[in-house]
């Protein structure tokens, strides 16, 4: 029973990051704005959310700084990509470098030369009461309010039209150019969520191989789900449920494995789940156009 509630509670926390970026990857490509960014995107929300909870002391501002330091790199993305018109995969790719660049460069900047921030303890150092799970709840809430957002909304309702039809979109006098402006900020603040909760909630600290693929698995997820929300949410679930399978092996000891050959096993079964057993996407019409 205790192997049950570990691995119900672990997948639950590993869940939690992919579920964050994955819906925000939903909303950008929703609008026909691919982001390959998201990784990049996650990386400068851990670190902001770890810088601004050490400074502060608060762990929900350090929630918020997380989700707009995903936010500016989004802004970049979204200017490169819907004004300038710039393939939108090169300059996801780009954002990937710049976001684990600068989070480095600033994190040896402000803690004399370590690229690790330093161990946030939450329950000691940290006066606002701030549980190892409030960012689960959170993500289960999100995925209710992007649901919501594009099944019961007029503004979902455009969204969607903006990937699916965007000639029909500017034919009706709606200004594309904006809501695609909205998904990828968007995107890009949830994604800056998924890192905050991975430096915050899980691990308590910034290091540079803190999101190590979880940005990538995030755009499986979104993926695997269709671009819908909570099937998108479903997905993180079972990638976040290969997480905790790694942690449960890793940590018995009647168990002798590799733990280089375990850390593989949430990449293994991302590329089983897409080759293997996705069947048919249809992806949004104008998605890259």
């Amino acid at each position: 029973m205790k192997e049950l509630i570990f691995l119900f509670s672990t997948t639950l926390m590993y869940s939690t990051p992919l579920i964050f970026t994955a819906l925000g990857g939903v909303l950008s490509e929703k609008t026909g704005v691919i982001n390959i960014g998201l990784e990049g995107m996650m990386t400068m929300g851990a670190f902001s959310a770890s810088l601004a909870a050490i400074k502060t002391g608060n762990p929900w501002l350090g929630l918020i700084a997380g989700g707009l330091g995903g936010l500016s790199l989004a802004l970049l993305h979204a200017l490169a990509s819907i004004k300038y018109k710039a393939n939108q995969v090169v300059s996801g790719m780009a954002i990937n470098f710049l976001g684990s660049g600068i989070a480095i460069f600033l994190c040896r900047l402000i803690f004399e030369g370590t690229s690790m921030t330093p161990p946030l303890d939450l329950e000691k150092k940290i006066p606002v009461y701030f549980s190892q799970y409030a960012t689960v709840y959170l993500a289960f809430i999100m995925t209710f309010i992007i649901w919501f957002l594009f099944n019961k909304t007029v503004l979902g309702l455009r969204i969607i039209a903006t990937g699916e039809h965007p000639k029909s979109t500017d034919a009706a006098g709606l200004n594309g150019a904006l809501y695609k402006t909205f998904g990828v900020l968007t995107s890009g603040f949830l994604a800056g969520l998924g890192g905050a909760s991975l430096s915050l909630a899980i691990v308590s600290n910034f290091r540079p191989t803190l999101i190590s693929g979880q940005g990538f698995i995030a755009i499986a997820a979104l993926i695997f789900g269709k671009w819908r929300p909570l099937q998108t949410a479903l997905a993180c679930l079972f990638f976040g449920f290969s997480q905790a399978i790694v942690i449960f092996i890793g940590g018995r000891e009647d168990f002798h494995f590799s733990s280089q050959l375990l850390s593989t096993l949430p990449y293994i079964m991302t590329l089983l789940i897409l080759v293997g057993f996705m069947g048919k996407t249809t992806a949004p019409s104008a998605l890259g156009q």
